[in-house]
């Protein structure tokens, strides 16, 4: 049976299109969620995409963690669901605590919006298995409040935990600690990336195929999950 993986609608969401296609790529089904109905139709996973979810009011991501559609995927997700959060996703799993930290501004002030190369130092992940530890990738990277910021004893528990799951090479675009482009929570179906692995999935239109392995590790991690 194909999986079937919701991407999230929120006001002011950019990428969930290009989610969605990405998923479909992959070789699932994508869902298309509405953030104001609290109802997940039985999807096998769910991409939180990147955009500006309620205009970045108050803190970008911190009405849209109160969106019905997150009630049902905060409980999911602890029951084991697999959940990415993407640039503005990600900024929603840590406002919902469903990662710790927080993106700020980047430390420079200026938006960016360039090919990144990532190195993937956790496959552990829902969202990571077809990886190689080290293997370095190039994803797209844009936005304003990307640098991951969490106190010295959160950042000390992340690496040795093994939840660091990807850092930016070769610069920094934003200031980030650690050069922390992605994270993971305790179990691993959780994860959080600052670059957009969406658009790095078609030849014509990416710099690299890269991303798509973000979303068929999915695939394989649920072919592995027990009914």
């Amino acid at each position: 049976m194909t999986a079937r993986v919701g991407v999230v609608t929120f006001p002011g969401s950019l990428d969930d299109g290009d989610a969605a296609r990405a998923v479909r790529i992959a070789g699932a089904e994508p869902v298309r969620l509405w953030h104001g109905e609290a109802e997940l139709h039985g999807v096998d996973a769910v991409v939180l995409p990147g955009g500006f979810s309620y205009g970045d009011y108050l803190r970008c991501g911190a009405i849209a963690r109160f969106a019905p559609v997150m009630e049902k995927i905060i409980d999911a997700a602890g029951a084991g669901l697999p959940v990415l959060g993407i640039c503005n996703g990600f900024q929603i799993l840590c406002e919902a605590h469903l990662l710790p930290g927080a993106l700020t501004r980047n430390q420079h002030l200026h938006f960016r919006n360039r090919d990144q190369i990532l190195r993937i130092e956790t496959t552990g992940t829902a969202w990571t298995n077809t990886f190689q530890p080290g293997q370095e990738v190039l994803i797209p990277v844009k936005n304003g409040e990307g640098c991951y910021v969490a106190d010295p004893a959160t950042l000390d528990e992340l690496e040795a935990q093994g939840r660091v799951v990807a850092r930016y090479v070769g610069g920094n675009p934003n200031g980030s600690q650690r050069d922390i482009a992605a994270i993971t929570n305790q179990a691993g179906n959780v994860v959080g990336i600052m670059p957009h692995p969406e658009h790095a999935v078609e030849a014509l239109t990416g710099p690299s195929l890269d991303g798509l392995g973000f979303f068929t590790s999915v695939l394989k991690h649920l072919v592995g999950t027990p009914a």
